[in-house]
């Protein structure tokens, strides 16, 4: 179970990573390959430039997490994405503590999944964001 995490801050994470890796999803036409704006409808709009606010304000959020608070965000993706299940938390737990590579925002923005991740990983522990937004944005 989470120790340190207040599910309301993954919560958070959840929202805005839809909302980062959200912009392209149900937009018709877009070639994966289109070069420009005529060939995508436009859509190049809704892409890197627009992200960089919501991805710089994601990234402070889980930099301005403590120690603890990150290395269970990073497990609860794990548990999330089938890594580990519920009772093997302790086991995700170590494995997100011992974990190198890539600072914990940088690792954790680079996953597409990451909202669907910590949205699985929250509901193993019968907690969801069902009503996240109105409460807190």
């Amino acid at each position: 179970m989470l120790e340190s995490l207040n599910p309301e801050k993954v919560c958070f994470v959840i929202f805005k990573a839809r909302e980062l890796h959200g912009a392209m999803e149900g937009v018709e036409g877009v070639e994966e390959d289109a070069s420009n704006p005529s060939d995508d409808r436009f859509a190049s709009a809704l892409t890197t430039a627009n992200d960089e606010p919501v991805r710089a304000e994601l990234r402070a959020f889980i930099q301005a997490m403590d120690q603890d608070e990150s290395t269970e965000l990073v497990a609860l993706c794990w548990l999330g994405r089938g890594d580990f299940d519920t009772q093997e938390w302790s086991d995700a737990m170590a494995a997100a503590a011992e974990r190198t590579g890539p600072k914990t925002p940088d690792y954790l923005l680079e996953m597409e999944g990451l909202a669907d991740y910590l949205d699985d990983g929250l509901a193993a522990f019968d907690l969801g964001c069902e009503d996240f937004e109105e409460r807190s944005l």
